[in-house]
């Protein structure tokens, strides 16, 4: 009987796994024993044993634990390797690498299309948060209402004093500007007229920024004005604002800076009045007194101009040239001839005889002619 299965045996030579199989069972140990000295998986070892390799991961993982079985019974490592190689080589026991495979989805569980719209919606809102907050925090763009603009509106409006004021300079030096932090932490910001940073630094409590050129165009933006102490020139100015919130484009020049806090920056004093001042430097004109009838009739006398004796024959003489010009001209006679009249015009000039003294006042100075004072016609 025993010949009979020997002689079967040589006609069907035992199996990997059935060699391994009665080994172990010839040294009496377990399986678990096995596993644990080859380190392998005891649902491994039993399906070397059944000749199962297929059920291994791949060919190279099938050879390497038939290999590390039969060392640890001791047997030829290379022959059972080699018989685990002609069964999967026999049976195509090599179980061939997964393939991805793509199956279509369940059509009940593909989102619809409001739901699809709401994810969009929110993904947009969240873009648009963080570029709220970013160009709030981190950019010098955007500018938020000014909180000295009443003031300023104030200051614009025109005076209604009736003085002319002189012009104040642009730029006034009214000392250095420091910002100092009266909190933990303080962010600020400081930007010139461009829009170009300066400074920005979160502030402990206590630390100071002075402001280049005396705030000159410099504006503030901070997260907690009501904890920012301001100094232009040593004079501590009012808080920007009571509460803890976002302001931006604050002046920070100097003059501002006092204006907001009601004291006049320092400058130059104002002149006076124009009106004023003109008033009390031009002399107060005296009114030319009238001329009486009695000035203009009396004939202008020349000082150190002595009276000539009159003749003594008795005959008046026409008043001079000169004397005509100032009184009014005598009118000749009925009986003188124009020849005459002309001739007694061109007489030499004579100082008057004091009976030609001037009228009284109110009636013209008309020397009284006389008979003799007639000169004959004279024939050319």
């Amino acid at each position: 009987m025993e010949n009979v299965e020997n002689q079967e045996q040589g006609l069907h030579p035992a199996t990997a796994g059935q060699t391994l199989l009665a080994a172990r069972k010839s040294a009496g140990l377990s399986r678990a024993d096995i596993a644990t000295r080859t380190k392998v998986a005891e649902r491994h070892i039993i399906a070397i044993e059944e000749d199962r390799f297929e059920d291994l991961a791949a060919r190279t993982y099938a050879v390497g634990f038939s290999r590390a079985y039969a060392r640890a019974l001791g047997l030829d490592e290379k022959h059972i390797a080699e018989l685990v190689r002609v069964q999967l080589n026999e049976h195509g026991a090599e179980r061939p690498a997964p393939q991805p495979s793509f199956e279509p989805g369940d059509p009940a569980r593909v989102p619809s299309l409001r739901l699809a719209w709401v994810a969009t919606g929110a993904i947009v809102l969240a873009i648009g948060l963080i570029v709220y907050f970013w160009s709030n925090f981190f950019s010098p763009e955007g500018e938020l209402p000014s909180l000295l603009a009443d003031d300023e509106a104030s200051e614009a409006a025109p005076s209604a004093q009736p003085t002319t004021q002189v012009a104040q300079p642009s730029s006034v030096p009214t000392g250095p500007v420091v910002l100092t932090s009266g909190a933990e932490r303080i962010w600020l910001k400081v930007t010139d007229a461009q829009g170009n940073q300066l400074f920005q630094k979160e502030l402990a409590q206590g630390e100071t920024y002075t402001v280049p050129n005396d705030g000159a165009g410099a504006q503030l933006r901070t997260a907690r004005p009501d904890a920012l102490k301001i100094t232009v020139g040593g004079r501590e100015i009012p808080q920007i604002s009571d509460k803890p919130e976002t302001v931006s484009g604050v002046s920070l020049a100097g003059a501002d800076l006092l204006a907001r806090a009601g004291v006049a920056a320092p400058a130059g004093q104002a002149a006076p009045a124009a009106g004023s001042s003109a008033q009390s430097a031009a002399p107060t004109p005296t009114p030319s007194p009238k001329p009486t009838s009695a000035s203009l009739a009396t004939p202008l006398v020349q000082p150190g101009v002595s009276e000539a004796p009159a003749p003594r024959t008795g005959v008046s003489v026409a008043p001079t040239a000169r004397a005509t010009r100032q009184a009014p001209a005598t009118s000749p006679s009925a009986g003188a001839s124009p020849r005459a009249s002309a001739s007694a015009r061109s007489t030499p000039a004579t100082a008057p005889t004091r009976s030609a003294a001037p009228a009284t006042q109110g009636a013209p100075a008309t020397p009284a002619p006389t008979p003799d004072a007639q000169a004959p016609d004279t024939q050319d």
